[in-house]
């Protein structure tokens, strides 16, 4: 039988996350589209891949095994667009690729090793960009791609495909003021001394814009320039932060709670520019670095990265 590659990749959101409905939130499916092409999935294969139940799912041996090799063919397809990709572009015109300070965290480094390893021929330059002005970048011609903000994006025209979950929590410190709280609005938040990213920060920006003229009076204790430090300040009790949830690891002390505001459900999108539509072979290859890399990125369902209260289900 012949298997899609987004199907497999679903799959593999839904046995990470051990839930159908949590798989096709990270795939930007609806509930029904993804139980569907679960059960072809299993159709084609003849054997039953999920155990069903009131907490979620888990995989059957059958699934086990589904997952262990979907895994191998998508290492070996980035491999293999990777291998091609390198005759196809002169080393002297490098790929451009912008995002975010939060995709700059982890997402677009983890790619970017994968991707240079195995293209020894070909440069990658890279720019951290707002997504308004990475959006205008593509639409010019000046960048090959770009992980842009669904909410920023909007309807700009280009090619577009989700990437993965980047919404905001607030952290503190283990047994703190959050201590049996699992969301929390930003005024509450604020309520207590914070620490953050540097105002000119990317996310710090995205914050305040959001907050709007009328937000509450924040007392910030320090503000630093990257993520890891500002989540280690916080685990050490400096202050409350609001990060994205997918900077957190997944073993660090920490209480994790919702943000309680509609802005603070975000997700990446892998946006395409304009300047070559018959996207170069190099393109396509980075493009699903950044896939596997958004694919391999840890689940946070942990007792101290918990969602937040939510009641169990019957998913399916």
């Amino acid at each position: 039988m012949r298997y899609d590659l987004d199907d497999l990749r679903l799959f593999l959101h839904i046995v990470t996350e051990g839930s159908i409905t949590a798989g096709a939130h990270r795939m930007h499916l609806s509930l029904p589209s993804a139980s569907a092409r679960v059960r072809s999935l299993e159709h084609h294969a003849g054997v039953a891949l999920l155990i069903r139940g009131r907490r979620g799912v888990r995989p059957t041996p059958a699934g086990t095994t589904l997952a262990r090799h979907a895994r191998d063919v998508l290492a070996r397809t980035a491999r293999l667009e990777s291998a091609v990709a390198s005759y196809t572009r002169p080393p002297t015109a490098p790929l451009t690729l912008l995002g975010g300070g939060s995709a700059m965290h982890r997402l677009v480094p983890q790619a970017l090793i994968s991707f240079l390893r195995a293209h020894p021929d070909t440069d990658v330059t890279v720019s951290e960009s707002r997504t308004p002005r990475t959006v205008r970048m593509l639409a010019d011609g000046e960048a090959d791609l770009g992980v842009v903000l669904d909410d920023e994006a909007g309807d700009c025209g280009l090619r577009t495909e989700p990437l993965g979950d980047d919404s905001l929590v607030v952290i503190g410190q283990a047994g703190g003021v959050l201590a049996g709280r699992t969301a929390v609005t930003y005024s509450e938040a604020a309520e207590h001394p914070l620490v953050g990213l540097d105002a000119d920060s990317s996310l710090r920006r995205w914050i305040e814009k959001h907050l709007g003229p009328h937000a509450p009076v924040a007392r910030h204790r320090t503000t630093v320039a990257n993520l890891n430090v500002l989540v280690s300040l916080a685990a050490a009790g400096v202050g409350l932060a609001v990060v994205p949830r997918r900077a957190i690891g997944p073993h660090q002390p920490l209480d994790v709670c919702e943000l309680r505001e509609p802005w603070a459900r975000r997700h990446h999108l892998l946006a395409w520019g304009v300047k070559d539509r018959a996207a170069s072979t190099a393109t396509m290859a980075l493009a699903e670095h950044l896939r596997h890399a958004a694919l391999a990125e840890p689940s946070l369902r942990g007792a101290h990265a918990d969602s937040g209260g939510r009641q169990p289900f019957q998913d399916g």
